[in-house]
This record gives structure tokens, C-alpha cells and sequence, in this order.
């Protein structure tokens, strides 16, 4: 999947999306480019039904392919195909956000990439500094799925539950 030639924001820009494209779909991802309909939460990205769908005409920013597939990574499987199975729920959030930081070191992506200053609410640089320091939160939830566990992390044993 030839990632490079969408419109991508810095920090990152289209190579980090393609290394970023790459680990996903080796990973088990299913991951499409496709116009998306409607209003998304990010711009440009979408969880639809147990995919990551990404919209070829609006700019996104690289990290936040992670954090979306994240938030697929962290569902329950039973519920992972469903139409906006993605919630607020608060411990998803924190367990996919931890997600995403696994994922980013596994394939060499620098969290100023993933945490970019514009999103996150403008708690990114705590983000960086947080991980960065060794106090990640989100963990114990990934570790009782069975992806990891609390002395492994950031190393994962598998990327979805």
C-alpha cells in the first residue's frame, strides 16, 4: 500500500506514514484508502467497521494512524467489525494512546511525530515527556488483554486483542 503519495502533515510527513502504512498491515491491520463520508474525528481518518480508513483527499498526520489503530487494537474482538464501536470510553483512550507508544518504537517513529503539537488538546508535550520518563498509563490494560506486560512494555507479545 503506497502510503507516500497522500497529503501528509509534519511532524512526520509521508515517509513516516508509509514506515507507519507498512508495520500496520504486517501487523494484521486492515487498512484502506477510501473517501470518507461525513464529519471523523480526526481529519482524514476513520475506524469503520474494523478497519482504518484513510481519506486520500484530506491531509492527516501521521501519528495519528497509530492512535486510530490503537483504538482498533484495544476492542474487544467481538465488537471490532461494528459500525462506531470506537467509544469515549476513558480507559480505551489511555490503553490505545499506551498502544500507539509501543507501536511508534517498535517501527522507529519518534513520539514528536505521534504526540504532533496539534492534537491531543495541547497535552502533547506532557505525552512525550510522560512516556519519555518512564510513566506510562494505559499499560495494566494491555497487559490484562495479554498484550504485554508491565516489565515487557513497550515490547508487545501481539498487537491486537
Amino acid at each position: 500500500m503506497n502510503l507516500s503519495t497522500l497529503p501528509w502533515h509534519e511532524p512526520g510527513g509521508a515517509p513516516a506514514a508509509q514506515v507507519i502504512g507498512d508495520f500496520l498491515l504486517e501487523a494484521g491491520f486492515d487498512v484502506a484508502i477510501e473517501p470518507i463520508e461525513g464529519a471523523t474525528f480526526l481529519p482524514g481518518l476513520a475506524v469503520d467497521q474494523g478497519r482504518l480508513v484513510i481519506d486520500p483527499a484530506v491531509p492527516s498526520y501521521p501519528g495519528d494512524l497509530l492512535h486510530e489503530a490503537g483504538h482498533l487494537a484495544v476492542l474487544d474482538p467481538e465488537r471490532r467489525g461494528e459500525p462506531d464501536a470506537v467509544t469515549a470510553d476513558g480507559g480505551d483512550e489511555m490503553a490505545a494512546i499506551a498502544w500507539s507508544v509501543a507501536a511508534a518504537r517498535a517501527c522507529n517513529v519518534p513520539l514528536e511525530v505521534l504526540f504532533h503539537p496539534h492534537g491531543y488538546k495541547g497535552g502533547s508535550d506532557h505525552l512525550i515527556e510522560t512516556f519519555k520518563a518512564g510513566q506510562p498509563f494505559g499499560v495494566p490494560l494491555l497487559a490484562w488483554w495479554g498484550l504485554t506486560t508491565s516489565a515487557e512494555y513497550p515490547a508487545m507479545q501481539r498487537w491486537m486483542r
